[in-house]
C-alpha cells in the first residue's frame, strides 16, 4: 500500500518559555542582547513560547516583538498567558495560541540506560545520552557540552555546559565535584554563570528543580 503524502500524529517537544515582563521594546532589546551574549550558541535557532501573562491588558506590538526575536535567530512557536485582546491580536498575525499544559503533563519514563565516559571533555566536544544518565569521570572544560535525557554526574570539575532532563524529565539532577559552569539546564530551565553566587562556585554540589525553579545544594566533599 502506498504511504500517504502526509500523516498527522500527536507528539510532544520540550520548549523554552520566554517571559515578557515589559512592553518597552528598547529595554527588552538591551536585556535580551545581554543575555544572548553570555551563551549565544545555546540560544541560536531555539524555539520559544512567549509568556505574556505579566503584560496584562497593556498593549505590546507583537509584530515588532517577533521581528526583534527573529533578528536574533530565535524562533517563535506561539504565545501563552495572554489576555483576550492580545490573543486576538496574535491570531490576526498568525501566532499560535497555547494553553498552559501544567495539569496535563505526564511524568516521563525513567532513564533506560547509563553511559560512562572516562575522560576529560574538552572545548568544542559534545556528548549526548538519549533516554539515559551520563556519568563523566573527568572534567567538562570551558566550551564543552554534556547533555542527557536523564541526570548528569561529573566526577571532576564542571566548567562548560551541562543540560540534564533534555527530554523534559523534571526529576533529573546535575552533580559535580566542582561547580563553575558556563550554563546548566534541567528540563528547559537554565542558569548562566551569573546565577551562581560566589560561595557556590568551585564547590561540590547538586542542581535540581524545585517546582519551576533551579536550586543549588552543596554536597559533602
Amino acid at each position: 500500500m502506498q504511504k500517504p503524502s502526509i500523516e498527522l500524529k500527536g507528539s510532544s517537544f520540550t520548549l523554552s518559555v520566554l517571559h515578557i515582563n515589559t512592553t518597552d521594546l528598547s529595554t527588552l532589546t538591551s536585556d535580551l542582547d545581554r543575555k544572548l551574549s553570555q551563551a549565544p550558541q545555546f540560544f541560536i535557532g531555539a524555539p520559544l513560547v512567549l509568556n505574556l501573562a505579566a503584560i496584562g491588558e497593556d498593549f505590546i506590538d507583537l509584530v515588532e516583538l517577533k521581528s526583534l526575536l527573529l533578528s536574533r535567530e530565535l524562533i517563535i512557536v506561539g504565545i501563552t498567558g495572554a489576555c483576550k485582546t492580545l490573543v486576538e491580536q496574535a491570531k490576526q498575525h498568525g501566532f499560535a495560541v497555547l494553553k498552559s499544559g501544567k495539569q496535563l503533563e505526564a511524568l516521563p519514563p525513567p532513564p533506560r540506560a547509563t553511559r560512562i565516559v572516562k575522560q576529560n571533555i574538552r572545548s568544542g566536544q559534545q556528548i549526548y545520552v538519549k533516554d539515559g544518565d551520563l556519568i563523566v569521570i573527568g572534567a567538562v572544560g570551558n566550551g564543552a557540552e554534556v547533555i542527557a535525557d536523564g541526570s548528569i554526574h561529573i566526577y571532576g570539575a564542571l566548567r562548560g555546559k551541562a543540560m540534564a532532563g533534555a527530554a523534559g524529565d523534571k526529576q533529573a539532577v546535575i552533580l559535580a565535584h566542582s561547580m563553575d559552569p558556563e550554563l546548566v539546564s534541567i528540563a528547559g530551565q537554565y542558569w548562566l554563570s551569573e546565577n551562581f553566587q560566589h560561595e557556590h562556585t568551585a564547590t561540590s554540589g547538586c542542581i535540581r528543580l524545585l517546582e519551576e525553579s533551579l536550586i543549588f545544594e552543596s554536597l559533602p566533599i
